[in-house]
């Protein structure tokens, strides 16, 4: 039996332009990222299924499937609302190209999954915004799904869960992408007003309009550490009020000292936490 095993490399392959007599080497892209809280630099095969930095803790972007395999129990969750018709209202030039270039990349409709599912056998309407899709901006069909599954969800009294992440209202729709805010927002009073319990993630990043409506308009509201969340840029604050903001401004850890949200959860306990919470409102058995 060998004592020593040779370890596995990435395979270079040189190349020789023809402008230089040196030989450049073709490293393969996409192998490694690079934390944006603490920029170390991870192999993504060392990344777990929570993508999450094992010298921060900081939370990487997750994709739509990546938050419900993490989040629902296993083959619990049918998606609703899905490929409403899209409309460029206000004819902006280049958008409608935009988004269809940005459905096949994706594979997304939109920059929000709806659906419902269960955590932990407790059932639930749940909602994951994507910001691989044009930044988790809101649009009218982003507006539209989040408004019925909340009313779905009033029917049938159920808790909503909303995972958020945007850069705030979509520009290339203008007013009507802002009026998302209080159509939402309608439709959340209309759940609480019926006694049922509505509980946000926030995620990296969570600001904009979204943060200015139903985003901190949960009974619960949670985060992710180190998720940036807030309304306006850094720079226009500081340019604003003429003064420097502290380091950790719109950090989650900020937030919550200041009461903005309930508690920090991270990434591999979420889960848990919201099966729990789910079991508190609903009553029955907490399953761990």
């Amino acid at each position: 039996m060998g004592l020593f095993k040779k370890r596995d490399y990435i395979r270079i392959t040189p190349l020789a332009p023809a402008s230089s007599d040196h030989l450049k080497p073709i490293v393969p892209d996409g192998l490694w990222e690079k934390c944006p809280n603490c920029k170390r630099v991870h192999h993504k095969k060392e990344l777990s299924r929570f993508k999450t930095c094992s010298h921060c803790n900081y939370g990487f972007r997750m994709s739509v499937a990546e938050r419900l395999e993490v989040t629902l129990d296993d083959n619990s969750f049918f998606e609703l609302f899905k490929d409403l018709p899209f409309k460029n209202h206000l004819n902006f030039p280049g958008y409608t190209d935009k988004i269809e270039q940005t459905k096949k990349e994706t594979g997304l409709d939109e920059a929000v999954v709806t659906g419902r599912g269960t955590i932990l056998g407790h059932k639930t309407y749940i909602g994951i915004m994507d910001s691989h899709f044009i930044m988790g901006s809101m649009s009218q069909i982003v507006g539209e799904k989040i408004t019925c599954l909340f009313e779905e969800a009033t029917k049938e009294g159920l808790p909503v869960i909303l995972f958020t992440a945007s850069g705030g209202a979509r520009m290339q729709e203008g007013i009507i992408s802002l009026m998302q805010m209080a159509k939402i927002s309608g439709a959340v009073k209309q759940h609480s007003e019926a006694g049922l319990l509505y509980i946000t993630v926030l995620t990296d990043p969570t600001t904009g309009g979204v943060t200015a409506s139903f985003a901190m308009q949960g009974d619960i509201i949670l985060s992710e550490p180190k998720a940036l969340i807030g309304f306006a840029g850094r720079r226009v604050i500081e340019q604003t009020i003429n003064q420097t903001l502290p380091d950790d401004f719109q950090k989650a850890e900020f937030l919550l000292k200041r009461g903005f949200i309930d508690q920090i959860i991270k990434r591999e306990e979420l889960r848990n936490r919201l099966g729990l919470l789910l079991m508190m409102h609903q009553g029955g058995e907490y399953i761990d």
